[in-house]
């Protein structure tokens, strides 16, 4: 039985910031000594990034609220509201991208109807509320009163990853499982000003965004572009704890993103991918020879920063070409946390370059450190 991952979607919030113009306006920020200004300065201009996107529409360049939250655009000064205030902006636009996003996706696939989802998996590290998105999702698309709901919470960049793995399993478990993943962080809702580097590059790279597919085993339409889902792996690396973290603190959540990641994925990536492989001769053999980026033809890898993606292609050897999803996806939408990946396989599945029976691999990492993995192959 192949299961299939169907009418992948990507949405995201109508405010676009540009990274210099962002730059500039933390780098003015009071209190800041010269070597963070540095960082900051330096960190926005190697990311990678010419613009994002966020929920904070008193971010755009015409807002000016009676009350600013996050931003007094008179006095160019970024403010520091607490968890609670970002929390409540999150659960009233969040729900919005989730089932904007779930209707996308379900319009998006051939022969299903919002009637035919059997299961919904919502995923997120950027907010909390109960009910949950998987509820909020569930009544607002009018999905059967029956329909079964999970909720990935708080596991970081790598999260749509294991959203689809469990798809595929509740697909396997019934033939006539039909399930809707949804990925949405806000993530620019927890960006503040400060000397830290790591909050620093936070800052540099970090935005909103929200992707959803649908996972069944029924067959896609004639003409239909998908991916059917081959086989998953999870990796946890030796060292990498305390580089990657994702805790809550007074003034929103507080991400640490030290730069050893790049080289930890360095290290450890080859590693990573061996289980993956390890039912298929050829890959194997291509992956010990250093040679799997020509065994491979597409390379969906989660841009969690301009240096990780060098490191990536530098290891396995992959080509420019086959990078190029990747960084265009953190070029124009910067890294918007576990929906980011899903944004990087719609690329793919959008180009030309994408053929029929062509592998492809998914790659994200995150807290732990974590990496988890995905073999796909596409249907063109």
């Amino acid at each position: 039985m192949t299961i299939t991952l169907r009418g992948v979607s990507t949405v995201v919030p109508p405010t676009v910031l540009i990274q210099e113009e962002v730059r500039d306006v933390f780098a003015a920020q009071p209190g800041l000594n010269r070597l963070a200004q540095r960082i900051v300065t330096t960190s926005f201009n190697v990311s990678g990034i010419e613009k994002r996107h966020t929920v904070l529409d008193e971010l755009s360049r015409d807002a000016h609220p009676d009350v600013p939250v996050f931003f007094d655009i008179d006095s160019g000064e970024l403010l520091l509201p607490g968890t609670k205030a970002r929390n409540e902006i999150y659960a009233e636009q969040a729900t919005a991208l989730y089932v904007e996003a779930g209707r996308v996706a379900i319009g998006a696939t051939p022969g299903i109807a919002a009637s035919d989802i059997t299961h919904v998996v919502t995923v997120s590290c950027t907010g909390f509320y109960a009910p949950g998105p998987d509820f909020m999702v569930a009544r607002e698309l009018g999905l059967n009163a029956g329909v079964e709901r999970y909720h990935l919470g708080f596991m970081g960049c790598y999260a749509a990853i294991p959203a689809l793995r469990i798809a595929k399993q509740l697909c396997e478990a019934d033939a006539a499982a039909v399930v809707l993943v949804i990925s949405v962080e806000l993530c620019t809702l927890h960006l503040r000003s400060s000397s830290d580097p790591d909050t620093i590059v936070a800052s540099s790279l970090f935005a909103d965004g929200a992707a959803a597919g649908v996972v069944s085993a029924r067959e896609p339409a004639e003409g239909e572009r998908a991916f059917d889902l081959d086989r998953f792996a999870t990796r946890i690396t030796p060292k990498g704890e305390d580089d990657m973290a994702w805790k809550i603190g007074d003034h929103g959540f507080e991400m640490v993103l030290s730069n050893a990641i790049p080289a930890i994925i360095d290290e450890h990536i080859t590693g990573a991918i061996e289980p993956l492989v390890d039912h298929d001769t050829a890959l194997t053999e291509a992956l010990a020879a250093d040679t799997a980026g020509a065994a491979i033809e597409h390379w969906a890898i989660h841009p969690g920063g301009r240096s990780i993606l060098d490191k990536v292609e530098s290891r396995l050897r992959l080509s420019e070409a086959q990078l190029v999803p990747a960084r265009e996806t953190l070029r124009d939408f910067g890294n918007m946390s576990s929906a980011t990946v899903m944004f990087v396989l719609r690329n793919i599945l959008e180009s030309d370059a994408a053929g029929d029976g062509h592998r492809v691999v998914a790659m994200a990492f995150g807290p732990g450190l974590t990496v988890e993995s995905a073999l796909m192959t596409v249907r063109a």
